[in-house]
């Protein structure tokens, strides 16, 4: 395995989307990503599971992609309860579909990026065992703990000189922060 090939690994997530009705006249249907698969083929809104109005989809197969600078990122995420992957998901003008999942990450970092636009949605859906260990262990092996170093101060004084204190047009010490007076001005 190169060395390119190892601060790199991505995986192939099929991902689910639940369609249930809505609970407003005004929403006819709610959509929400609710599970991952690991390995999935391609697909494209197959249907998995229907429950009577609630379907579960396999909308599409996005690539979860992971890399060697991120590790510190993956290692939060495996932290929280439970550990989970962020999708990222569109609005469509399809009324069939009207949600399009876009991308998955592993990083909380990143999905907390695309929160704050407020264009896109971000569903957080919790990790199969699997794909716990498979991120566990790129993270782990990625990994460095960062020293923590505490900044020293230079020992040079830097309050003996008071410099833009004041108006330099007024010649007296008492006031420094006193506005000059036409008199005082010098040419």
């Amino acid at each position: 395995m190169t060395t390119a090939a190892r601060k790199y690994r991505s995986i192939p997530l099929g991902i689910v989307i639940r369609r249930v009705p809505g609970v407003t006249r005004w929403a006819k249907w709610t959509w929400r990503a609710v599970a991952v698969l690991p390995g999935a083929a391609p697909a494209k809104w197959k249907i998995l599971v229907q429950t009577g109005d609630a379907i579960d989809y396999h909308a599409t197969t996005l690539s979860l992609e992971l890399h060697a600078s991120d590790a510190e990122a993956y290692r939060l995420g495996l932290s929280t309860k439970p550990p989970s992957v962020y999708i990222l998901m569109r609005e469509t003008h399809d009324e069939d579909y009207p949600i399009d999942a876009v991308s998955v990450t592993a990083s909380p970092y990143e999905a907390e990026d695309y929160t704050s636009t407020g264009d896109q949605l971000v569903e957080k859906v919790a990790m199969p065992e699997g794909l716990v260990a498979w991120v566990q262990d790129f993270a782990d092996m990625h990994y460095k703990e960062q020293v923590f170093v505490k900044r020293q101060r230079d020992k040079q004084r830097r309050d003996l000189v008071e410099e833009g204190v004041g108006d330099p047009r007024i010649s007296q010490l008492t006031d420094v922060y006193r506005a000059p007076s036409r008199k005082e001005q010098v040419p």
